[in-house]
């Protein structure tokens, strides 16, 4: 192995290869994975008293790509189907959801009607969620139905609250990444074939990896396109049918990005998230969500070497809770997730003076109608989980 920077991780600056040791840096690529400076030490007090004083009035959820000035404050840190069986099991009448707008209203949908899900930055949205909207799907449904094709909905947690309703109401059942599996393999017992959305990627490494289906059996359904841009035969013989969309993040880590890590640190373990291309996953040692991920760089022995392709604050975050390991940013080129990341500790201090005051603000409240079918669908997960 090439000589490493002095610094946190078997020599290593915590989630980064050293300039010397970077396997990016002879390519010109530029981004040195600085994550935003943490708080004014004054506000991290005040928030902390005043998390104090509010005691159990308030369960804060917090996942995994949120910044640590944050998530130090959070009752409960997980993926999204961890927080959401916390949310559905919180009796604290206000919740406030550190995630991204999708998890808000999930966690609204499965709580009671008394308790309120606050969430800190109404403008922490998710790309992937808005790639799939409500007249969209019910538009494929449609055209489904006019071929007469017997069909499920499998809809991943990062999906709007109208696309979980309208998945209870078609009787399918919302997954997420570490229950994907089981949930399409739930769907496929039950219907000839699957539509995931709104994931394309998610769907295609489970169905190839974790189902034994061959790429025969997939097709692509691209909501710009008439017909989803597919024939009727090519529909009449798919499996499983993907829906084009993806998290941002996860699609710019490549096979290239693997093979150099590979060749710049002998013996180093490759892990991704089943979001990141077919390709790379290919590549990996191993695949997980973000929970699954932190359990097997926690779970390894003193001085494994992991190359983690995931959103940089876990990264970061499991570099220095295990400082016996060395702990890789897979391409440093891809930094943090930005909607996730509006959350930030003036906005959480923010959302928890309003309950202070008797006023919360950013309340996240899904309409009835809606919360009714979503939670047909959310409720079928987590018996699924």
């Amino acid at each position: 192995m090439e000589p490493m920077a002095e610094g946190s991780v078997l020599g290593l600056p915590v989630t980064l290869l050293g300039a010397e040791a970077d396997p990016f840096a002879e390519k010109g690529t530029t981004c040195p994975g600085v994550l935003p400076p943490p708080s004014d030490p004054e506000l991290v007090e005040r928030t902390r008293r005043l998390r104090e004083s509010l005691g159990e009035k308030v369960f804060v959820l917090g996942h995994h790509y949120q910044r640590d000035e944050v998530i130090q404050f959070a009752d409960a840190r997980g993926d999204s189907l961890k927080l959401s069986q916390r949310a559905a099991e919180a009796g604290s009448p206000y919740i406030v959801f550190c995630g991204v707008h999708f998890m808000a209203e999930s966690a609204d949908i499965l709580t009671s009607d008394d308790q309120v899900v606050i969430l800190p930055d109404l403008a922490a949205g998710c790309s992937m969620a808005d790639m799939a909207s409500a007249e969209q799907v019910e538009d494929m449904w449609a055209y489904l139905d006019d071929l007469g094709l017997d069909a499920l909905p499998v809809t991943y947690m990062n999906s709007t609250a109208e696309i979980k309703a309208l998945t209870g109401r078609k009787g399918g059942s919302i997954c997420t990444s570490s229950n994907a599996d089981k949930v399409m393999r739930w769907g496929l017992e039950r219907a000839e074939r699957v539509v995931f959305l709104p994931d394309e990627h998610l769907g295609r490494n489970i169905s190839l990896l974790r189902l034994g289906l061959s790429p025969e059996d997939l097709v692509v359904w691209d909501p710009r396109f008439p017909d989803g841009g597919l024939s009727r035969d090519q529909l009449k013989r798919a499996v499983v049918v993907l829906w084009k969309g993806y998290c941002s993040v996860h699609q710019r880590f490549r096979p290239e990005h693997v093979e150099e890590m590979r060749r710049r640190v002998p013996g180093v373990r490759v892990i991704v998230h089943p979001e990141c291309r077919h390709e790379v996953v290919l590549l990996a040692d191993e695949i997980g969500s973000t929970e699954q991920i932190a359990r097997a760089v926690r779970e390894s022995p003193a001085g494994t070497l992991w190359a983690v392709g995931t959103e940089l604050n876990l990264v970061s975050r499991l570099a220095r809770e295990n400082p016996d390991k060395g702990v890789f940013f897979l391409d440093r080129t891809v930094c943090f997730c930005s909607t996730m990341n509006r959350i930030d500790l003036p906005h959480l201090y923010r959302a928890l003076v309003s309950i202070e005051r008797g006023k919360p603000v950013n309340v996240i409240r899904v309409p009835a109608d809606i919360k009714e079918c979503a939670r047909v669908a959310l409720e079928r997960m987590l018996t699924l989980a």
